[in-house]
């Protein structure tokens, strides 16, 4: 009985690959995901690293429509990088060699979640689409996904 007990504790500890394949089920918006594991257990999935505009925000549409583009009804590379704080898993997702996260940056499409994430490729990527007046940037003032979620509240 210990023995087994020791075997399940030392098998737990053993590091748990970050990285699977998953179909592409459902889109809510353009930075969140839905996937049907091999197991056909659903997981939604948050991309890590960027903030897309909200659905009722100018180009949230454009945004899940580009995330629906590159990833519905596809199989997907999940990289695993966390969960956040409504247990969703953050991912950085591939479609072959694309990674969705860094393709929605470089459209126009999404912020770098810079207050969670420190990735300089990423803020990179939204300096390029923001200098280059690529999707959003070509408003003049777009507002943030996070300042619009907290004037509703």
């Amino acid at each position: 009985m210990v023995k087994t007990f020791l075997i399940l504790i030392l098998f737990a500890l053993l590091p748990v690959s970050d990285s699977f394949k998953a179909l592409v089920i459902g889109v809510y918006s353009g930075d969140s995901i839905v996937v049907k594991l091999e197991d056909k257990t659903q997981l939604r999935i948050r991309l890590d690293g960027i903030d897309c505009p909200e659905m009722k925000q100018e180009y949230g549409d454009s945004a899940k429509f580009a995330t629906v583009g590159l990833c519905f009804n596809k199989q997907i590379r999940v990289e695993k990088t966390g969960v956040d704080s409504y247990g969703r898993t953050l991912a950085f997702v591939y479609v072959d060699d694309i990674c969705v996260n860094k393709e929605l940056l470089r459209l126009g499409l999404a912020w770098h979640y810079a207050e969670y994430n420190s990735d300089a490729e990423l803020a990179n990527l939204e300096r390029e689409a923001r200098k280059n007046k690529v999707g959003l940037w070509r408003q003049p003032n777009p507002e943030s996904p996070g300042d619009f979620r907290h004037k509703k509240k």
